[in-house]
């Protein structure tokens, strides 16, 4: 069993008990949170393809923590004209666990 949610703006496959990084969320650690926009569910070889969702199905997922990635580098430079920009950035994730797919 497993399904495709959108959050973030980003797509996420998940399957009851796997752990996954989304983009942060504003709910506390420890609370449960439930996304309905699911797009893809399958239960054994019963998939169902939603346009654009698939109506009545939710993901529930239990919050584990808040932090950042890891830190990503972005340089840029012209030639011959001494322009360099050096600048850091970490994303800000939430990461969760899938509890239960509801179809």
């Amino acid at each position: 069993m497993y399904a495709v949610f959108s959050t973030g703006g980003k797509q996420f496959r998940a399957e009851p008990g796997t752990k996954i990084r989304i983009p942060t969320l504003e709910a506390e650690e420890g609370t449960t949170v439930s996304f309905d926009r699911v797009l893809i569910a399958s239960k054994g070889d019963d998939i169902s393809v939603g346009q654009p969702t698939v109506p009545g199905a939710s993901v529930t997922a239990e919050v584990l923590r808040h932090g950042k990635d890891r830190k990503i580098i972005v340089f840029k430079r012209k030639k011959r004209k001494g322009y360099r920009r050096k600048q850091g950035h970490r994303q800000k994730f939430t990461e969760i666990r899938i509890a239960e797919i509801n179809i």
